[in-house]
C-alpha cells in the first residue's frame, strides 16, 4: 500500500463532526533524539506512548496526519476482549504459558481502556454496558454458549440468552440466541484517540502530525527516522504501529496483512418512539456470521451498523447500500429512516486472524494487525509494548514472530472478493 499523503484533513464521519476537539500536534520542525520514537498515531501508539510516559522514557509520536486520522477514529466504537478464538483454542494454539499470557491480556483488554479513560478523565461517552454476540442459526448457538462459558470459568461477567431474551435485549426477532458479555462497552473512538494523545502530551510526550516517516536507517547507536521534510529523529527503539495504513518503511510489513475496508452507516436521532425499542440497555453487537455485521446506538440516539464494503475506497451512497438494506431487515421500523453519516476505514487482518508482533532486528519493534477489535486489543498490547520498549527482562504476552508476506499479495482485493463469496456461502449453509 502507498503512503498517505501527510497532512490529509480527517474524512468526514459520525466522529469527525461529534468529536472532543484535537489536540495541538504541530508537524516536526527540528531534528530530534529521544528514547523510543513510535511512527503511527492510532490506538497502539499512543497508549505505548502514554505507558512509556509513566514509565519515565523519553517518546516522540509522529504521523502522517493527526492523532486518529486511521481506522482509530473511524471504527465503530466497540470495545470488546477477547480475540477471534476462544480461551480453550489458544491453550492448545500456544500451550500453558504463553497461551495463558495471551488469554489473560485478550480477556483484560477491555479493563485496560476504561482504566485509562478513568484515571486520564477522557470525555469519550464510554459506556460499559456489555458485548452482545446473536447467533441467527441454531446450529452455531451451543458454540456461543460455549465460548460464554470458557470466558465464565476465568472469571468473566457473561450471560447466555435464549431466543426470547435475545429478542429483549436487541429489540429485533431476527435471532435465535446468543450471549452478553458484560466486560465490554462503547466509546466515541476519535474522541477516545484524542484523549489518549491529550494525556501523554500531558505528561510530556512529544507528539507530531503532518509528519510522514519516509526511510528507516539502522546506527551503531539505535535507529534514525527520515522524514519527508528532510528532519531526522533518533532513537535507542523504534515502535513502527501504523496497521492497515502501512507502506514501504520496512519491507514486508504491508504485505504482511490485507487492509480491508470496513464500512459504517449513522441514521439521523431516531425518534423516543423507535429509539426505545432498539437496544433499550445500550450494549454493542455484533453477529455470529463470518461476514458479520455490527452494531449500536450512540449518545444521540442514532443506530450505527457497519460491516464488509468494497475493497477500493467508497464512490458514492451505492456503496453502503447493503448496510442500509440489512438495517431495514434487523429492525423493520427503521423502514423510513434517513441516513446522516456514511464512512469507511481500513483494518489489517492477517491470515491466523490474531495480531502479530515482530521483532525484525535489533531495537525495532512492529505491531499490527487487530483484525476488528482495535480499540480494547491495540490500547492494552501497547501497555505490553511499553514495558518492552523500556527494557523489561520478561517477553511480551504475545509472542513476537517474523514477517511472513501473504503470497500473491498484490491480488488482496481479490482475495477480499472470493473471501466474501465463500464466507457467505458458508454463512447460508449455516
Amino acid at each position: 500500500m502507498k503512503s498517505v499523503e501527510a497532512g490529509q484533513p480527517l474524512p468526514p464521519s459520525l466522529w469527525a463532526a461529534t468529536a472532543e476537539a484535537a489536540v495541538r500536534t504541530p508537524a516536526l520542525d527540528a531534528s530530534k533524539r529521544v528514547e523510543v520514537a513510535i511512527v503511527g498515531a492510532g490506538y497502539t501508539g499512543l497508549s505505548t506512548a502514554l505507558h512509556l510516559s509513566e514509565l519515565g522514557v523519553d517518546v516522540c509520536v509522529i504521523d502522517a496526519n493527526e492523532p486518529g486520522w486511521g481506522a482509530s477514529g473511524r471504527n465503530g466504537g466497540q470495545v470488546i476482549p477477547g480475540l477471534k478464538y476462544d480461551p480453550d483454542e489458544l491453550m492448545r494454539r500456544f500451550g500453558p504459558e504463553d497461551g495463558n499470557a495471551l488469554v489473560s491480556m485478550a480477556g483484560g483488554a477491555a479493563d485496560t481502556v476504561f482504566d485509562l479513560i478513568e484515571r486520564h478523565s477522557i470525555a469519550c461517552d464510554a459506556t460499559r454496558a456489555g458485548w452482545i454476540q446473536p447467533t441467527h442459526s441454531t446450529r452455531l448457538l451451543d458454540t456461543l454458549h460455549a465460548r460464554a462459558r470458557q470466558w465464565e470459568s476465568r472469571g468473566a461477567r457473561v450471560e447466555l440468552l435464549d431466543r426470547a431474551q435475545i429478542t429483549q435485549r436487541l429489540g429485533t426477532e431476527a435471532f435465535v440466541g446468543g450471549w452478553v458479555d458484560r466486560r465490554a462497552g462503547s466509546v466515541q473512538p476519535l474522541s477516545y484517540a484524542r484523549g489518549l494523545a491529550r494525556a501523554a502530551l500531558a505528561r510530556g510526550v512529544a507528539i507530531h502530525g503532518a509528519t510522514l516517516a519516509s526511510r528507516l536507517e539502522q546506527r551503531a547507536d539505535g535507529w534514525r527516522i527520515h522524514t519527508a521534510h528532510g528532519l531526522t529523529i533518533d532513537a535507542r527503539q523504534v515502535l513502527l504501529a501504523t496497521n492497515g495504513y502501512s507502506d514501504s518503511l520496512w519491507p514486508g510489513i504491508a504485505q504482511s496483512v490485507i487492509a480491508a475496508n470496513s464500512f459504517i452507516v449513522a441514521t439521523k436521532p431516531l425518534a423516543a418512539s423507535v429509539s426505545a425499542s432498539i437496544l433499550p440497555g445500550r450494549e454493542v453487537a455484533s453477529d455470529s456470521r463470518r461476514l458479520l455485521l455490527y452494531f449500536r446506538r450512540d449518545s444521540e440516539g442514532r443506530l450505527l451498523i457497519g460491516g464488509r464494503g468494497p475493497f477500493r475506497e467508497p464512490r458514492g451512497a451505492a456503496d453502503w447500500a447493503h448496510l442500509e438494506r440489512a438495517a431495514r431487515l434487523l429492525y423493520p421500523q427503521l423502514a423510513d429512516v434517513e441516513y446522516e453519516y456514511r464512512w469507511a476505514g481500513r483494518i489489517a487482518i492477517t491470515r491466523d486472524f490474531l495480531p502479530h508482533v515482530h521483532l525484525p532486528a535489533p531495537g525495532l519493534t512492529i505491531a499490527l494487525g487487530y483484525n476488528g477489535r482495535g480499540i480494547a486489543m491495540a490500547t492494552t498490547l501497547g501497555k505490553h509494548l511499553a514495558v518492552h520498549l523500556a527494557g523489561a527482562a520478561r517477553g511480551l504476552p504475545l509472542p513476537p514472530t517474523s514477517i511472513r508476506r501473504i503470497p500473491l499479495h498484490a491480488l488482496q482485493r481479490f482475495y477480499i472478493s472470493a473471501g466474501v463469496a465463500w464466507y457467505g456461502l458458508l454463512d447460508a449453509m449455516s
